[in-house]
């Protein structure tokens, strides 16, 4: 597509695009790129770099300012920060790292091979080493990891004016002011004061007057979900670390929980789909990488469901032929009822709301909620096998009997799969286990297994076979 500037050197689009980015790198309208530049959004800009030839990646990024420079990275996904870390010279490489959030550091440290690894904590201030050490020293998975250690902290004895003057000195390399730490001067963690509270009070008041005390906090080694979940709870900006002592070591900023319940929604609906879960955008992800992701689960389940074979065979001289026809429907139903409750239970442990004390109420519940929907699709069933497969299709082997073999059979395999659904989440966080390994595959063919032995059950109690 072919496109002019005017004689300032500006397209008719007023949103920055990535062929007028080209266009003017091509014209070598330098300043006018870092104008159009500095007018956009980061998250907006890292987009961009994806679009644009990698020939124009290192020089684009070097007419960024620094603040946004940093800004950019921490949006770009591992493969551009690792090529663009290769191109970098150490003192750029020192600037970037500078101007970054210690959290956002760690998280580029994470996702990058030793080599780089190397190349980046060379090129960090001693003092970020240590902190960056520290937090890599945590286990996986809990606050330590996420937390960042660039916060505002008073001491007890400061004044409101002494606090402003504080916030006024560091605020440019703090990740939020507005949610203030009052700790003694061992860094146990007394409360906590807003810029609000700052802002409103009287500048001789002592922070221990207008501090509140009441200070709901994390440990170090909590669960990033639960830490997450507590601060959408209650509503804060960011959530206090602390360590087994009590000292005030990091906070947990919104952003960074917000990221965290992303990426534990993601890797619950992979493994809940039978998918071994990737950080790595799937347009990007190679056939081989996506093709090791799925196929484990699929042997698994493959393998699992020689169960319901064994069972079938070991039933099938004693059973009518025309049951056999009903098999798959009795089977896939008795699979979605319980694809259904184990979704919805296992949304609920993720969420906080239930645990493995509340069982016994799941159950009591899904209990009664498979009953009612057995009762409707049991009914629903009896005339649809009776009039449709029977009269309708003229198959004259379905007979009254025969139909009310296939519904009760539906309607207690209704009923079962509800509970196991249902209640083998909960066992499973219980034991350790991850509840959205036990949802929907793993659940379908324990319950294919039980659906038959439930249609075999009842067709020989009715049908005396």
């Amino acid at each position: 597509m072919e496109m002019n500037l005017d004689k300032n050197g500006l397209l008719d689009e007023e949103i920055l695009t990535s062929e007028r980015l080209s266009l003017l790198m091509e014209e070598k309208k330098y300043a006018l790129v870092k104008e159009e530049l500095a007018a956009t959004a980061a998250p907006d800009l890292a987009e961009l770099f994806y679009e644009l030839d990698e020939r124009y990646h290192p020089l684009l990024f070097r007419l960024l300012s620094k603040e946004q420079a940093a800004e950019v990275f921490v949006e770009m996904d591992t493969e551009l920060k690792e090529a663009l870390i290769g191109r970098f010279s150490d003192r750029e490489l020192a600037e970037i790292l500078d101007e970054l959030y210690i959290d956002d550091t760690v998280d580029i440290i994470e996702e990058m091979p030793a080599n780089v690894v190397k190349r980046i904590l060379k090129n960090s201030t001693s003092e970020d080493r240590k902190i960056i050490n520290t937090i890599l020293r945590y286990p996986k998975d809990s606050a330590g990891t996420v937390m960042t250690t660039e916060y505002v902290r008073f001491t007890g004895d400061m004044t409101v004016e002494e606090a402003l003057l504080h916030i006024r000195r560091v605020a440019i390399d703090k990740e939020t002011i507005y949610t203030c730490y009052v700790t003694g001067r061992d860094k146990r963690l007394l409360g906590i004061v807003t810029a609000k509270d700052l802002l409103i009070s009287d500048p001789e008041t002592p922070l221990s007057e207008i501090m509140d005390e009441n200070v709901i906090f994390v440990h170090t080694h909590d669960d990033k979900e639960e830490v997450a979940m507590k601060l959408e709870k209650y509503d804060f900006l960011a959530m206090p670390v602390v360590d087994s002592e009590g000292r005030l070591v990091g906070i947990v900023t919104i952003d960074d929980a917000l990221d965290v319940l992303i990426e534990e929604s993601e890797e619950d609906f992979a493994k809940m789909a039978a998918i071994t879960p990737t950080e790595t955008p799937y347009l990007k992800t190679d056939v081989f990488s996506i093709w090791k992701s799925r196929i484990p689960w699929l042997l698994i389940l493959m393998i699992s469901s020689t169960i319901s074979s064994a069972i079938l065979t070991g039933f099938e001289s004693a059973l009518p032929a025309v049951l056999v026809l009903f098999v798959p429907m009795i089977m896939g139903t008795g699979g979605n009822s319980g694809g259904q409750s184990s979704v919805t239970v296992t949304r609920s442990i993720s969420l906080g709301e239930v645990e493995f004390p509340d069982i016994f109420r799941v159950f009591w519940k899904e209990l009664r909620i498979g009953v009612m929907c057995a009762v409707t699709l049991g009914v629903v069933t009896f005339f649809k096998v009776w009039l449709i497969d029977g009269l309708l299709l003229a198959n004259d082997a379905v007979t009254l009997t025969v139909s009310l073999t296939v519904a009760l059979s539906l309607a207690l395999t209704i009923i079962v799969a509800k509970i196991i659904g249902a209640t083998l989440p909960l066992l499973a966080k219980k034991i350790g286990l991850d509840p959205a390994v036990m949802a929907s595959p793993l659940i379908t063919t324990l319950v294919d297994a039980i659906s038959l032995i439930v249609y075999f059950f009842v067709a020989g109690s009715v049908l005396n076979i």
